[in-house]
């Protein structure tokens, strides 16, 4: 076994999910020097960021969520830009039923919450919802959001770590991190093992990082790697079985929705959750419950649905989207992991930078957490109280 002699390096970037890659692009762009390790190899499935769409949903109250939107959108942009590829399309979200959005605001207070933020809101009563949108059953008024729409997670990934590579980043698959050491405010110690591209076992070699800064965004890993480092809040893992669900009509026209129960409905007794889903193109209607999958160790996952939550599922289909075929159905796997208050989780102490606790809404953030990221690396920005870590 050999360890190689320590790599200096002004920033270390641990984990090339949406999250860290987007961080190694907003700090290489910056002219840092940044070395990104990532343990799977490219296009992984392992994690929260894979798959072709994730809703670009706006419907947030909350000033935080809204002011990192703003940031976003534009930065989504010029990832486009930077790298010619196409992430976001802006078909619209529909929201209805019971509460609107992640924090349990109601359409008004959202509508002008989004008002307020330079963004549009309209309702649609359900009938003319209906003629607009067919593949949709509606059971209250809806907050359509035609800025808001649908990012593709594999193309993002992969645009966000070309263009962090070719602002000079060092971006390194097959390695995956063991230690994370402050020694003190501008110093950290971080070992990593190497791993065997085709077998991802172990090769014997390690490498060995100072950094005057490190970045971690571990997703599911973080506790696994931060716990005695920082002073993380409880991050539950569990293991999120949505579904793509075969299309009726191909050419018919489907925005993103989410949908909440209305407490005391019995319609809605058999929900475990709101739902939410959208169109990915060649794949079907996705369509998944919220943040209520099986707790899950992120390196021992069955990758497979539990059969109850599917079965009700596909009942969701059947009553509620009359334009996807509940009989026809792939099934999907990722991982959430949560806060305890499902807010995100931002901050640094000294050395060390963390982005975690998504809670299954982040995805939209993504270059804003980054640059937010880059920031605290920096010194340059605070992280919002909302975000910041208590210990």
């Amino acid at each position: 076994m050999t360890d190689r002699s320590a790599t200096r390096v002004d920033v270390v970037v641990v984990g090339g999910g949406a999250m860290g890659s987007a961080a190694a692009w907003q700090l290489a762009s910056r002219g840092r020097d940044v070395v990104l390790l990532e343990r799977f190899a490219p296009g992984h499935k392992n994690g929260a960021s894979h798959g072709a769409s994730r809703n670009f949903n706006l419907s947030y109250a909350d000033p935080d969520y809204l002011a990192l939107l703003q940031e976003a959108l534009p930065l989504w942009r010029r990832l486009e830009g930077e790298t010619g590829e196409h992430l976001l399309d802006q078909v619209g979200i529909v929201n209805h039923g019971g509460a609107v959005n992640q924090g349990g605001a109601g359409y008004d207070t959202v509508a002008a919450a989004l008002a307020r933020h330079g963004f549009d809101a309209e309702f649609v009563d359900p009938v003319e919802a209906g003629r607009r949108w067919p593949g949709i059953r509606f059971d209250t008024r809806v907050l359509f959001t035609p800025q808001a729409g649908r990012l593709n997670a594999d193309a993002a990934v992969r645009a966000l770590q070309t263009a962090a590579a070719a602002h000079g980043a060092r971006v390194a698959h097959h390695r995956r991190v063991t230690s994370i050491e402050p020694v003190d405010d501008d110093h950290v110690s971080i070992r990593a093992l190497v791993l065997d591209p085709a077998t991802g076992e172990e090769t014997g070699d390690t490498e060995h990082f100072d950094a005057r800064r490190v970045v971690v965004a571990l997703g599911a890993w973080t506790t696994k790697l931060l716990g005695g480092v920082l002073p993380l809040p409880r991050l539950v893992v569990t293991q999120e079985q949505p579904a793509h669900f075969a299309v009726r009509d191909p050419d018919a026209a489907w925005p993103g929705f989410n949908h909440a129960p209305t407490p005391g409905d019995p319609r809605f007794d058999f929900w475990p959750s709101p739902v939410y889903g959208m169109l990915t193109p060649g794949e079907g209607v996705k369509a998944g419950w919220h943040g209520v999958g099986p707790v899950s160790d992120p390196d021992a996952r069955t990758f497979r649905s539990e059969p109850e939550q599917l079965e009700l599922l596909r009942r969701y289909v059947r009553e509620w989207l009359p334009g996807a075929d509940a009989e026809v159905l792939t099934e999907i796997s990722c991982t959430y992991t949560t806060s305890p208050d499902s807010n995100f989780v931002i901050d640094s102490r000294g050395p060390v930078a963390v982005a975690a606790g998504f809670s299954g809404h982040g995805f939209k953030f993504t270059p804003a957490v980054g640059a937010l990221l880059a920031d605290l690396v920096e010194g340059t920005r605070a992280t919002p109280s909302l975000f910041a870590l208590t210990g």
